[in-house]
């Protein structure tokens, strides 16, 4: 078979034309075929240096332009020789342009309602910029459209377009545009336009500041809470919650525009502030909001002045406090001698003037409210001193030699009294304490004779009754005598029943701890 020999043939990647980005990298590649070693040389059109970077590979070349800038703005010619006979030569167009980025919008100075304010939209880095088109719009509307035909420059460049309007309170919030476009005809590349928007921004406020309690002002104890602090202000402010405490001191509380409280109680009760400052406009303005904790009646107490404990004929006044909200009801009961309580007063204060022994008893408060309702009590006390005492000389007053004589007492009072019996001797007086309020005088004697002084008391009073005792004759016979009732009466009242037999013992024996009365007074003869 004939061997077949292939011509001698080059071709460039890209082929005869280029459009390329500043900055970026740019690689121009010769290629032959049909030749073992060739060579290769490179030039510009107008022998302009080439900018890049040589790099022979056998059967291609490659000139790396990285970057490429616009110098490389040239028609290159590769040519390659395959021997001393053989050469091909081919060239290729680098086109370049400069879009990198969007437009940069400024706004200055910082938006005032009604005062001029001044745009500026720049282009970074455009090239060529005699083909740059720039538009300023607010919303659809067009502001202000300029072009660059006329310029000449030929670097990379800035370009900045700048239009000064007055706006209107109703322009705040619409957006400015600022569209940048890069038509070069024959020239394939995207994206040909750019865009950027910002909205027309004013300093303002704070204005309109209120505060929004979750789930209300009204909320249960234990529930939570949520206080959120809402206001109009550009740029946003900074947010200080406070409370007025009982004392009228102020607490600071947290730097946050929302204040939660995960478990409310009473004392989260009170007046919040928050505080919004714009640092920028200088201004503060302040919303409160009065956070009041509903809760049943709760830490009811009783204080009574002055004791619990008090003489007749005393003034007690007996106070109910109870937290809770709303505030409670407060009522007083007394219980009754039945067991049922019964309502007596409807104030916090109850007040008894000139207390009476049937005063005394049980006293119950009551706060209640929508939620609920507790209940303390307190027993109170009337002192009574002995009254309504009566003393039983049995069989009498006058009794014969050999006569036993009981002396029975009666009374009522409270605290319960003590008795002392004392027989006035006319050299001393003989005092004799009862323990068990039992004396007896057996077979009494002349000696017996004489006055006889009953002291009853408590720790409110005493009252003492005289009994005249006289011993006559001498006993006969036993007589059936009917017992001789000295009564002292006196405004009584309910009391506690105490009753006390003083017993006389005989001066032969004492008997169970008992006293004789006839033998001690012979002992003092």
């Amino acid at each position: 078979l004939p061997i077949v020999v292939k011509a001698f043939e080059m071709e460039t990647i890209p082929a005869n034309r280029i459009v390329a980005q500043i900055g970026e990298t740019l690689i121009l590649t010769c290629n032959t075929t049909g030749c073992a070693s060739p060579s290769f040389s490179w030039r510009t059109q107008m022998d302009n240096p080439l900018g890049g970077t040589l790099s022979n590979h056998g059967t291609y070349s490659t000139l790396t332009m990285d970057p490429v800038s616009i110098l490389n703005s040239h028609d290159y010619l590769c040519t390659a020789f395959c021997g001393e006979k053989e050469k091909k030569e081919k060239s290729i167009k680098v086109e370049l342009y400069s879009f990198h980025s969007d437009p940069i919008i400024e706004i200055s100075p910082s938006l005032v309602a009604g005062e001029p304010v001044t745009v500026i939209c720049k282009i970074p880095d455009v090239y060529p910029s005699s083909h740059l088109e720039v538009l300023l719009k607010k919303e659809d509307h067009v502001l202000h459209e300029e072009n660059f035909y006329e310029d000449d420059s030929t670097n990379v460049e800035t370009k900045t377009v700048t239009y000064s309007f007055n706006p209107t309170s109703e322009d705040i919030g619409k957006e400015i545009t600022c569209v940048a476009k890069l038509e070069i005809a024959d020239m394939d590349f995207e994206p040909k336009e750019r865009v950027t928007s910002q909205k027309l921004n004013a300093n303002f406020g704070p204005q309109n500041t209120v505060i929004i309690a979750s789930p209300g002002n009204l909320p249960m104890e234990g529930d939570p809470l949520k206080l959120t602090c809402l206001t109009e202000s550009n740029p946003p402010p900074q947010t200080v919650w406070r409370k007025h405490l009982a004392d009228e001191s102020i607490q600071h509380l947290i730097e946050n525009n929302v204040l939660s409280i995960p478990d409310a109680h009473f004392t989260d009760s009170g007046l919040y502030i928050c505080e919004v400052i714009n640092l920028v406009t200088n201004k503060t303005e302040r919303a409160s909001v009065d956070i009041v904790i509903q809760d049943g009646p709760k830490n009811t107490m009783i204080s009574v002045i002055p004791a619990t404990a008090v003489k007749e004929g005393e003034t007690v006044t007996m106070s109910c406090t109870s937290s809770g909200n709303p505030a409670p009801v407060i009522s007083w009961k007394k219980k009754a001698a039945t067991g049922e309580s019964e309502k007596i007063f409807k104030d916090a204060t109850l007040t008894i003037q000139n207390i009476k022994s049937q005063d005394l008893g049980l006293y119950e408060c009551e706060a209640y409210n929508q939620f609920g309702k507790e209940e303390k009590a307190v027993n109170l006390l009337v002192q009574v001193p002995p009254q309504n005492i009566t003393v039983l000389v049995y069989p009498s007053e006058n009794v014969k030699e050999g006569e036993n004589v009981t002396i029975t007492c009666s009374t009522y009072s409270n605290p319960p009294s003590q008795m002392v019996l004392r027989k006035v001797h006319q050299e001393k007086e003989i005092i004799l304490p009862s323990v068990n309020g039992t004396f007896i005088l057996y077979n009494v004697t002349k000696n017996d004779t004489g006055r006889y002084l009953l002291d009853v008391f408590n720790e409110v009073g005493n009252n003492i009754k005289v009994i005249e005792i006289a011993v006559v004759g001498k006993l006969e016979k036993p007589d059936q005598m009917i017992p001789l009732i000295i009564a002292f009466s006196c405004v009584t009242a309910i009391a506690v029943p105490v009753v006390a037999i003083l017993v006389y013992v005989s001066r032969k024996a004492k008997i169970n701890g008992s006293y004789s009365l006839v033998k001690a007074l012979r002992l003092k003869v």
